[in-house]
C-alpha cells in the first residue's frame, strides 16, 4: 500500500430539501432533511482509501459533535486521523444545502478550515516525506498550498492539486506542482480566459488535466492531445464524481501506472461514484471497482478507450 496525505478541508453537509426556493422573509416546510460528509480534503481522502491507498488525513475541525461524527466517519475508511488539528475557536466545518426541483442554494461556512494554516502543516514535514502522493484542495488557506507545494517540489516529491473552488494561481505553483486537475470552468479561473485551455495543455504537458464530467479528462502528452473518455453508468448524484476522480487519480499514480493508465481508471472510479446518494456514499470500494473492471473487460485500457487524439 502507498501511503497518501491529503491536506484539506472536512465539512459536515446539512441537507434540506423544499418544493420551491423561499421568498426573502419567508418560512417553508421542508420535505426532508439528511447530514452527509463532506468536504472536498475529506471526500479525496476517503476515495483514495477505499481504492488501496494507506491515508493520512491533514485538516482542522472544531470540537463539536460535527468533529466527532467527521473523525469516526474518516476511520471508517481506515484514515489516520492521529494528526487531525482540533480548534477550540472556531467551528467544524459545514454547507448547508437546499435542494429544490432542478436547482439548489449552497451556504459554506469554512469555520475550522480556515485553521490548516502553515504553521500546522509544518508540523508534519516527515509525514510529507514519507508520502508516495500527497492531495491538496482549495478550501483551505491559500497559503498554506503555496507552502507545501514548495516543500514537496523542494523534496522531489509528488503533489496533485485540484484547484476547487477556483482562484487564479500564481506561477510559483503551477510550475511547482506535479498535477493539477480543474475542470473547463476552473481552468479559466486558474489560468485565465485570454488563452485556450489548448494553449495551456501545451505549456504544461503531462501536467495539466482537465476533466469534462461524463465525457472524461484530456492532455497533452508532449506530442499529441488526448482524450480519454468516461465510461456510460446510471446516474443518482454527481456530487463528489470529481473528489473520487481525484482521490483515485492519486492511488494509481503511487502504485506506478502511467498517467495514461491512471486517468482511465479514475475515470471509472469517478464514473461508479455518480450512481449513489451522497458525495461519499457514492465512492467505490477497490472490490467494487475491480468487480467493475472484470464485468466489462476494461483492463486493457489501451483497446477499450480508443484515445481520440489531435496532432501538433
Amino acid at each position: 500500500m502507498k501511503n497518501i496525505v491529503v491536506i484539506g478541508s472536512m465539512n459536515v453537509d446539512l441537507v434540506v430539501e423544499v418544493d420551491r426556493k423561499p421568498l426573502v422573509g419567508e418560512t417553508l416546510l421542508g420535505k426532508g432533511f439528511q447530514i452527509f460528509q463532506g468536504g472536498k480534503g475529506a471526500n479525496q481522502c476517503v476515495a483514495a482509501a477505499r481504492l488501496g491507498g494507506n491515508c493520512t488525513m491533514l485538516g482542522s475541525v472544531g470540537v463539536d459533535a460535527f468533529a466527532n461524527s467527521v473523525i469516526e466517519n474518516l476511520e471508517s475508511s481506515s484514515i489516520n486521523v492521529n494528526n487531525i488539528n482540533k480548534n477550540n475557536n472556531l467551528p467544524t466545518g459545514t454547507a448547508v444545502i437546499e435542494v429544490y426541483p432542478n436547482d439548489n442554494s449552497i451556504i459554506v461556512v469554512p469555520g475550522a478550515n480556515n485553521a490548516t494554516d502553515v504553521e500546522y502543516v509544518q508540523k508534519y514535514r516527515e509525514l510529507l516525506l514519507e508520502s508516495d502522493m500527497v492531495l491538496l484542495q482549495l478550501e483551505i488557506p491559500l497559503e498554506t498550498v503555496e507552502w507545501v507545494v514548495d516543500f514537496l517540489w523542494s523534496n522531489n516529491k509528488q503533489v496533485i492539486l485540484n484547484p476547487a473552488p477556483a482562484s487564479k494561481l500564481s506561477e510559483k505553483i503551477l510550475e511547482k506542482t506535479t498535477f493539477i486537475t480543474p475542470n473547463e470552468h476552473e481552468c479559466n479561473i486558474v489560468f485565465g480566459s485570454d488563452k485556450s485551455a489548448e494553449y495551456w495543455m501545451r505549456k504544461y504537458p503531462n501536467k495539466l488535466i482537465i476533466t469534462e464530467g461524463e465525457k472524461g479528462v484530456k492532455y497533452y502528452d508532449g506530442k499529441k492531445i488526448c482524450r480519454i473518455p468516461s465510461v456510460k453508468v446510471e446516474v443518482v448524484d454527481t456530487t463528489g464524481a470529481g473528489d473520487t476522480f481525484n482521490g483515485a487519480l492519486a492511488v494509481f499514480l503511487a502504485v506506478g501506472n502511467s498517467l495514461k493508465e491512471a486517468l482511465y481508471k479514475s475515470c471509472i472510479a469517478g464514473a461508479l461514484a455518480v450512481t449513489k446518494l451522497g458525495a461519499q456514499e457514492g465512492i467505490p470500494l477497490f472490490e467494487e471497482f475491480n468487480e467493475y473492471m472484470q464485468l466489462h473487460e476494461t483492463n486493457n485500457f489501451d483497446q477499450q478507450t480508443k484515445l481520440q487524439c489531435k496532432k501538433g
